[in-house]
């Protein structure tokens, strides 16, 4: 059964688990703090580009939601492309299906 990553994003958000924000999610990432990165599906090039790039640096894991920053207003409150998950329980709730950042 695939995830729901709406519903994974909303338990991250309400466990205190979620960063949101490019220099937030790299200071996590860099901080070892984070489990998993994950991009919206609509970020440009560019900045899926510097994720990789940190993400690769600080061992991070990375991947691409199969959802827009539009989407995902519903359960971030704010409008973002780069996430954190900080809970290595919680990060398993993503399902393989994500892709890897472009």
């Amino acid at each position: 059964m695939p995830s729901n990553p709406l519903f994974s994003l909303s338990l991250c958000r309400k466990a205190g688990a979620l960063v949101q924000g490019f220099e937030a999610v790299k200071e996590s990432a860099y901080d070892h703090t984070a489990q998993l990165v994950l991009c919206a599906a609509d970020v440009s090039e560019g900045t899926a580009r510097r994720v990789r790039t940190f993400c690769e640096r600080s061992g991070t894991p990375f991947a691409t939601l199969a959802l827009g920053q539009d989407d995902l207003l519903a359960v971030t409150k704010k409008r973002a492309g780069v996430f954190a998950v900080t809970n290595p329980e919680l990060a398993k709730l993503f399902s393989k299906e994500e892709r890897p950042c472009p």
